[in-house]
């Protein structure tokens, strides 16, 4: 996607200007004659730093959603509900982009056509079920759908979030006393133990070592990694380096378990979310796929689409894959027979989540431990390293 800053005029000769998100400048311009505008000026332009910050929280999203489908129940036009929630200026951005898809509603276009024009407001899910609600008619339950979904992802990521706080904090301590005591403290003993010469204890060497780096050759070792860091996300954006990363990841003790499960309950809320709006399968496993956000699961969606579109069921391939939990295909076979597959797909996600909920509970426990015991490891090796020589030195008197 590119960002095209587009100069128009409309039929009654007003100019109008703006900037639209899309995939080539083409796109822009069928998406300007759906708002019966009159291009002048099209080109790309270059997302500036506000731009770039200018997001619609998830939280906030969901409201909207919420607050779309309470206006559709009441029997308000889906034109004046969005052109309401454009004029409530507390909601910021959000704001804007409502007067926005009221102004091409008006104009013509369908609903889903001018979200999906903002790609950073709108995910493709949302985008798909909201236009099988426009062709279905019930988009009043699509938005009060959207509603729940996006607002318990929301709390789910509110809930890893609040659960990493206390563990990202112990490593920012952590880093901090290790700065201190290489870089202050340890530089202090070197002087003490310069008669000792090359007679000095390996364990100490290496804390030498350390120190240097980060003060003496402090310049060329953060050079260094940030090339590491900058090698190692460049690696990441490859996509068979992704995969490699992603299999080993999801193999690892309680991590593996975590990351599956994450994926796995957001892969089956969507699927069941749209299943249950009318949207196809194979286009709903498809949408799906690009909503997980893990290269390995991606990968086992796209074997069970190809085999549900040979006419396979999708619960065989999806145990084949290895990346489902048991109970979980075995309900997505139930759910198959018994023809309610978007009902169970939906109470296995929420399910999923609330498994997920006590995991990081007993994952954040280990973890504090773990990074205590570290950070005592690193202090107990450093006063080994600077008290050996002593005791050498005492000894030698």
């Amino acid at each position: 996607m590119a960002t095209y800053r587009y100069t128009a005029m409309t039929a009654g000769g007003q100019r109008v200007e703006g900037t639209l998100t899309a995939l080539s400048e083409q796109a822009v311009l069928d998406e300007l004659e759906h708002r019966r505008l009159i291009p002048v000026d099209v080109r790309a332009g270059r997302a500036g730093p506000m731009m770039l910050t200018r997001r619609v929280s998830t939280r906030r999203l969901g409201e909207a959603y919420g607050q779309i489908a309470d206006l559709l129940r009441a029997g308000v036009p889906l034109l004046r509900a969005l052109k309401l929630l454009g004029g409530q200026r507390s909601r910021g951005y959000l704001a804007e982009v409502c007067r926005e898809l009221a102004e091409a509603v008006e104009k013509g276009t369908d609903l889903a056509g001018a979200m999906e024009a903002r790609p950073g407001v709108f995910p493709t899910v949302h985008v798909a079920m909201v236009r099988a609600g426009e062709r279905g008619g019930f988009l009043e339950q699509v938005f009060a759908r959207l509603q729940v979904l996006v607002t318990r992802q929301a709390d789910l990521r509110s809930k890893v979030v609040g659960s990493l706080i206390y563990p990202t904090l112990l490593v920012v301590v952590g880093i901090g006393i290790g700065g201190l005591i290489f870089g202050v403290f340890v530089p202090k003993f070197r002087d003490m133990f310069t008669r000792l010469g090359d007679n000095l204890p390996g364990i100490t060497k290496a804390i030498f070592l350390i120190s240097d780096l980060l003060t003496t050759y402090g310049a060329a070792t953060a050079v260094v990694v940030g090339l590491m860091v900058a090698g190692g996300w460049y690696a990441l954006r490859r996509e068979e380096v992704s995969r490699w990363v992603s299999a080993r990841v999801i193999r690892m003790p309680v991590i593996g378990a975590i990351v599956r499960g994450f994926a796995t309950a957001r892969f089956c809320g969507l699927l069941g979310s749209m299943l249950g709006n009318g949207v196809p399968m194979i286009s709903a496993l498809t949408i799906a796929k690009d909503g997980v956000g893990h290269a390995v699961l991606e990968g086992a969606i796209d074997e069970a689409t190809e085999a549900v579109r040979s006419g396979e069921h999708l619960a065989p391939p999806l145990a084949r894959s290895g990346m489902f939990e048991e109970d979980v295909v075995e309900m997505i076979a139930v759910g198959e027979s018994a023809n309610n597959l978007d009902e169970v797909l939906t109470r296995i996600g929420e399910t999923i989540e609330a498994r997920l909920d006590r995991n990081l509970t007993v994952a954040v426990r280990l973890i504090e431990p773990m990074l205590l015991l570290v950070l005592a490891l690193v202090v107990g090796l450093v006063a080994a390293g600077l008290l050996l020589p002593m005791s050498d030195m005492s000894s030698a008197l």
